[in-house]
C-alpha cells in the first residue's frame, strides 16, 4: 500500500498567503515591542537619573495635634526643593498634609519635621520629593 501525500509539490507555487501574513505579523510585532523597550528605558532615565531630591522617613511620633517625622533627605549640592508628607488616622481620613522646602549646599539632610494634624495622626507617609 503507498501512502498519498496531501502536501504542494516543493518549490512549485508562490509562498502561501498565511506565511506572507505571519511574517508581517512577526515584523509588526518585533518594531512595537522595540519601541515599547525603548518607551520603558525614556522614562526609567528620566525617572532615575533625574530625580535630584529623595527621602524616606526614618521614624515618627504623633500627638492629639501633631507628628514629629524623622525624615532623611538626599539630594544633590546646590538642588533646592520640597518634600510633602501626610497623616491619616486610624479610620484611614487624611488628618495632616504639609510640604517641608530643602535647599542648601549639603547632599544629605536629617530633620525632625512637625506636621499640624487637625486629629490624633497614626500614619506618616512621604508622598513624594520635588525639585524646584
Amino acid at each position: 500500500m503507498s501512502s498519498v501525500s496531501t502536501g504542494l509539490p516543493e518549490g512549485r507555487y508562490s509562498r502561501s498567503s498565511d506565511e506572507r501574513a505571519d511574517r508581517k505579523l512577526k515584523i509588526a510585532g518585533s518594531v512595537l515591542g522595540a519601541a515599547l523597550l525603548a518607551l520603558i528605558g525614556y522614562f526609567a532615565y528620566h525617572y532615575i537619573a533625574q530625580n535630584e531630591i529623595s527621602a524616606e522617613v526614618i521614624t515618627f511620633q504623633a500627638s492629639d495635634d501633631a507628628v514629629k517625622v524623622h525624615l532623611e533627605v538626599r539630594k544633590d549640592a546646590g538642588a533646592t526643593g520640597y518634600c510633602t508628607l501626610r497623616s491619616q488616622s486610624a479610620d484611614g481620613a487624611e488628618v495632616g498634609r504639609a510640604d517641608f522646602r530643602f535647599s542648601g549646599s549639603a547632599t544629605r539632610i536629617d530633620k525632625v519635621v512637625t506636621l499640624r494634624t487637625t486629629d490624633k495622626g497614626t500614619t506618616a507617609q512621604l508622598l513624594g520629593c520635588h525639585t524646584g
